[in-house]
This record gives C-alpha cells, sequence and structure tokens, in this order.
C-alpha cells in the first residue's frame, strides 16, 4: 500500500480524504422559466423521518444548482447502476438531458421524473446555507415515488461503482 500525497492545504486534504469515501448518487431536477434543470450530486443524506427531510449541497448558485435553488419544488432521484451514463451527463456541463431515450416524464405539478429510479424524492427547500461556494439545502420530502431496484451505485475516487446485488440483502 502507498502513501497518499501530502496535501498542501486543508481543503486539498478534505478533497483527497473525501475521494476515497464512497457516497450514493442523486440526480436532483426541476422545472425553471426556461424548461427542466438538472444536476447530479453525491451529497445527499436523510435527516429526520418526523418532518421527513434530507439534506444535500450545490456548488454555486448559478446554472443548474441555481434553478433549482430557486424552484418552488424539486425532485431528488435515487440512482443505481443502470442510470451511471445519465449521472455523468447530468455532471458535465453542456452535455444532452432530458433527452427522449433517458426515460423523463413529468409530474403533475411540472418537474422531471425518472420513473426508472430506486426512488424519487418530491421535495422542498426548508432552509438554505451558504458555505463558501457552495450551498447546503434542508429539504421536506413531501412524497416518496419508490422505483425499480437496480444495483445500487456508488461514486468513489472519481467514477462511478456498481454495488454487488446482494448488498441489501
Amino acid at each position: 500500500m502507498t502513501a497518499a500525497p501530502v496535501p498542501t492545504t486543508v481543503g486539498e486534504g478534505l478533497k483527497a480524504a473525501f475521494r476515497t469515501h464512497p457516497a450514493g448518487i442523486a440526480i436532483i431536477t426541476a422545472s425553471a422559466r426556461d424548461g427542466a434543470v438538472g444536476l447530479t450530486a453525491s451529497s445527499v443524506a436523510s435527516v429526520a423521518v418526523d418532518p421527513a427531510a434530507i439534506v444535500f449541497s450545490v456548488t454555486r448558485a448559478t446554472g443548474s444548482a441555481g434553478a433549482i435553488l430557486g424552484a418552488d419544488t424539486f425532485v431528488v432521484h435515487l440512482i443505481d447502476d443502470e442510470h451511471s451514463a445519465l449521472a455523468q451527463s447530468f455532471a458535465t456541463s453542456g452535455a444532452e438531458r432530458f433527452t427522449a431515450d433517458q426515460g423523463w416524464s413529468q409530474l403533475d405539478t411540472g418537474e422531471p421524473h425518472l420513473s426508472s429510479a430506486r426512488a424519487a424524492l418530491h421535495c422542498r427547500a426548508m432552509q438554505t446555507v451558504a458555505v463558501g461556494s457552495s450551498t447546503v439545502v434542508v429539504a421536506e420530502v413531501l412524497e416518496v415515488l419508490p422505483g425499480p431496484q437496480g444495483r445500487p451505485v456508488v461514486y468513489l475516487d472519481r467514477r462511478f461503482h456498481a454495488l454487488p446485488h446482494d448488498t441489501l440483502h
């Protein structure tokens, strides 16, 4: 086992530490003035069950992140391995999003919905906190839309990794 390079700043050390800490993946979508918006997040976590709440962070309050922060409601899609390429698209600026072959539909409230996601959480922001170049969002879960259960996927060392089928059993 080789030692990792010594980081030059605490921020670089934090990035290096979390690079080897697996995180679940979500695609967050909303309906904005100019159409559907979305991004990939690896910072989603449950916070409480009463009221049902989650937390996530977005970098910068511009572009898709700004539109999601400005939306009345949004949908957090917890994805599986089948959606790794889609998550990569939503993490890449200018990539194709919401194409016909990706399987998107629309909730009655207008948000894009990926029915093939493991679960979709229809949410409303309860509180936001600016932290440096990021915004932390605490969101109330208004509705849970369950989906099919495929192979869970995590983000580790800047790549998506599928977990074995028996991970949940």
